[in-house]
């Protein structure tokens, strides 16, 4: 599993070449750097099975399964619970550091959205920098920020980058779909080829890229109009959900029929149902959080789009280059700002208030 699992990172295979060769011989921590949706938790799974399993990861064993299902006791993700890392998860993962083992040679931490460490940076630096011998962490992040250089320099940094538009048509026709949908479904990815499926499903995401990108000629500088706007597009958010929560459910069905299957014909369960249950809750767990990162990419797409429908008005000569460049650095702005989870509806009015101040009238 674990070498099948790097191999089948599309578009990555740079960083497919360093984890192959680092799974032999690997150092203490790791940093995997790149922008969201190009495989860097996949990349850990798989590469984090191969740390764990005693044949290499050669085989598709028990154990690289269990890392998979996130069932091994010595492969652990330190999951952020608010908008950022917390000083109190960084010493966690420091306990848990130095544990030790359970089963394997090793233990493997994952420390996801590690950009977002924030406060936390001086608590992880100290456990990054001298773990136990028998640790190894994998911190996720799409970029480094100033305060998390020291950090990274103690890493091994591997890079993980966006996807053409080719690549990610060619991996969806691959997968099934028409050439005119991959097309599409490629431009409106961003690079991202777990959005590119997620999008095959959802059958307003064209429509919803249209209305984002329609915004400024709608603008007209009354309160009316920004409050409807606002609400029009929170609303084909919501929507945009449908397709993820689909794919939840079926997840869902799959854990709760596994139980089930663990119960003994006399009606009691049988040992294996704790651990079921267990997973389960980390399941739905999973599920939220999945939720929330689907609902602020949405949203940083809808931005982009935004953004992109300046920059062509500027292009065409329809707006001027200043205003255009000072309503593309408002919307970049918003963007910057979800990663602290700023209340949508409030944040999305504010920045209308703000384009609408650019000029008086349709913008187009």
């Amino acid at each position: 599993m674990g070498a099948e699992g790097l191999a089948g990172l599309v578009g990555q295979e740079g960083a497919v070449r360093a984890l192959s060769a680092a799974a032999a011989h690997p150092v203490h921590a790791y940093l995997l750097v790149g922008p969201p949706g190009t495989g860097k938790r996949a990349a850990a799974l798989a590469f984090g099975a191969r740390l764990l399993c005693p044949s290499g990861g050669e085989d598709g064993c028990g154990t690289c399964q269990r890392v998979l299902r996130g069932a091994h006791p010595d492969f652990v993700v330190l999951e952020r619970e608010g908008p950022a890392i917390t000083i109190g998860q960084a010493r966690d993962a420091a306990r848990m550091a130095a544990m030790g083992p359970m089963e394997a040679r090793r233990k493997v931490i994952v420390v996801p959205d590690l950009h977002l460490a924030r406060e936390a940076a001086p608590a992880l630096l100290k456990t990054i920098e001298e773990p136990p011998p028998s640790t190894v962490f994998i911190a996720l992040a799409e970029f480094v920020p100033p305060e998390l250089a020291t950090i990274a320099s103690r890493c091994v940094q591997v890079e993980f980058r966006p996807l053409g538009e080719e690549e990610l048509a060619g991996a969806l026709m691959a997968e099934g779909a028409s050439p005119e949908q991959a097309r599409a479904l490629a431009r409106l990815s961003q690079g991202r080829l777990d959005r590119a499926r997620l999008l095959a499903g959802d059958p307003e995401a064209v429509a919803r890229r249209e209305a984002w990108e329609s915004v400024p000629s709608r603008l007209d500088g009354t309160g009316r109009t920004i409050a409807q706007l606002a609400k029009e597009l929170l609303a084909m958010l919501e929507r945009s959900a449908a397709p993820l929560l689909a794919r939840q459910e079926a997840e869902l069905a799959e854990v709760a029929a596994r139980e089930a299957a663990l119960v003994t014909t006399n009606g009691r369960p049988a040992r294996g149902r704790p651990a079921s249950r267990a997973a389960a809750k980390e399941l739905e767990d999973q599920h939220r959080r999945e939720q929330r990162r689907q609902r602020t990419e949405e949203l940083r797409a809808g931005l982009a789009a935004l953004a992109g429908a300046y920059r062509d008005r500027a292009v065409a000569g329809t707006l001027a280059v200043a205003r255009a460049a000072e309503a593309v650095a408002l919307v970049d702005r918003l963007s910057a700002d979800l990663a602290y989870n700023p209340g949508e509806l409030l944040a999305l009015e504010a920045l209308f208030v703000r384009l609408s101040r650019l000029g008086t009238g349709p913008l187009a």
